[in-house]
């Protein structure tokens, strides 16, 4: 695609970025096809081709407008354009340039404005997140019936393992995931204490920094980063840890980015790039002991689950069949719905900041789990198993919960 980039974006680090994704978009419109807003909505603004002809304009030094806001906004990032493309545009880091450029232009209204403040100052920070849910829980009945759906019943962690290994990992704890599912980490730690691995915490780590860079907070969200990999610095410096574990996929999909979004901070751009390559999905760790899980779960089986493959997972990182080679490993029998490559509609805060849409994706992705015939609903992310939970009565949750009860 032609482009000419106006005087105040051309030269810049981001202008040269942007000009080298747009110059490789041949604009053949396959991406179109499998949008979940394009499908949804029909309109070619409200698809990857039409958002990043918006995106060109204003590079080009067209003035953004509150219609410009508003389609960019309704992306849900779910990059499965990114997986369709042909040309391999980097359509995700396109968009977080543009939506940088149109918010620095085009101020919201107020409500708006408050609500993404609210969700930028609470949410990235554990220690008000997770007192925060606990309270929503606690006068759970005198919230509104939407607060009330996003408020799951917690499940306790239980006993994280006390055995030293040889082999140590490091996982992240993350910022919502502590509050909303504790057990997911512990879970995990369980299940590859099981395997000899030891898995732990670096205290001061926090938010992977993907909530506050996606919503225009990008000074915020590469502070979280650098805190992160000060955090974990001490432990990869000296060889203690063989990897980084990520049991939520959208964290996961964000550090193994570090390396990029740093590279500019001679500070940290190495540091960033060495925790980069040593990050690792839950389910990329687990895949190298899948015949010494068969082992420990000595053929159990039951009935079909259905697995729900973020779109963190099987496009932001192309993660594919890991997590159901695993379960099969353990006898499970794991069955995926026909529409399993689009969005179910969490996509972070996107559930919050753009409810209709969120929820009529929502519906349609239970639809289509609901005739695989499953009474048992997994997934690889936080955000993905709250939002799908509050709207079915099937169980949902992480699938390394299951693969415990198999082992145990």
């Amino acid at each position: 695609m032609q482009t000419t980039l106006a005087d105040f974006i051309k030269g810049t680090r981001e202008g040269t970025e942007a000009e080298a994704i747009l110059r490789s978009c041949v604009h053949c419109g396959f991406c179109t096809a499998t949008c979940p807003t394009y499908q949804l909505l029909g309109d070619e603004l409200d698809g990857p081709r039409g958002r990043i002809y918006l995106i060109k304009n204003v590079l080009e030094g067209a003035e953004p407008t509150r219609k410009t806001q508003l389609h960019l906004d309704r992306c849900l990032t779910c990059l499965n354009c990114e997986t369709t493309c042909p040309s391999g545009v980097k359509y995700g880091r396109l968009l977080d340039i543009g939506r940088k450029l149109v918010d620095e232009r085009v101020a919201r209204p107020l409500g708006e404005r408050l609500t993404r403040t609210t969700l930028k100052a609470c949410l990235p920070r554990a220690g008000l997140a997770t007192p925060a849910f606990r309270a929503g829980r606690l006068l759970r009945h005198l919230l509104p019936e939407k607060l009330q759906a996003k408020l799951p019943p917690v499940r306790a962690a239980g006993r994280w393992p006390t055995r030293t290994h040889p082999r140590k990992m490091l996982v992240l704890d993350g910022c919502v995931q502590p509050g909303m599912a504790p057990n997911i980490n512990a879970a995990a730690a369980r299940v590859l204490d099981a395997l000899g691995v030891q898995l732990t915490v670096a205290p001061k780590a926090g938010c992977c920094g993907a909530l506050r860079y996606h919503m225009n907070d990008q000074d915020g969200g590469l502070d979280d980063m650098r805190r992160n990999i000060d955090a974990w610095w001490p432990s990869v410096e000296n060889g203690a840890v063989e990897a980084i574990v990520m049991t939520a996929s959208g964290c996961g999909v964000t550090v193994k980015e570090y390396g990029h979004l740093l590279a500019h901070d001679p500070a940290y751009a190495a540091k960033a790039e060495q925790i980069s390559a040593m990050t690792r999905d839950l389910s990329e760790v687990l895949a190298l002991f899948q015949d010494r899980i068969a082992a420990l779960a000595k053929g159990k089986g039951g009935p079909p689950v259905a697995y729900h493959p973020p779109c963190t997972l099987q496009h932001g990182q192309q993660i594919r069949g890991k997590v159901e080679g695993v379960l099969q490993a353990a006898g499970v029998d794991v069955v995926l719905c026909a529409d399993n490559h689009l969005c179910c509609g969490s996509a972070g805060t996107y559930s919050v900041l753009q409810p209709a849409i969120s929820l009529a994706l929502r519906e349609r992705k239970l639809a289509s789990l609901a005739a695989t015939g499953a009474d048992h609903i997994v997934s690889a992310n936080i955000g993905c198993i709250a939002h799908l939970q509050a709207g079915t009565g099937t169980p949902v949750t992480h699938w390394i919960e299951l693969l415990e009860q198999m082992l145990s």
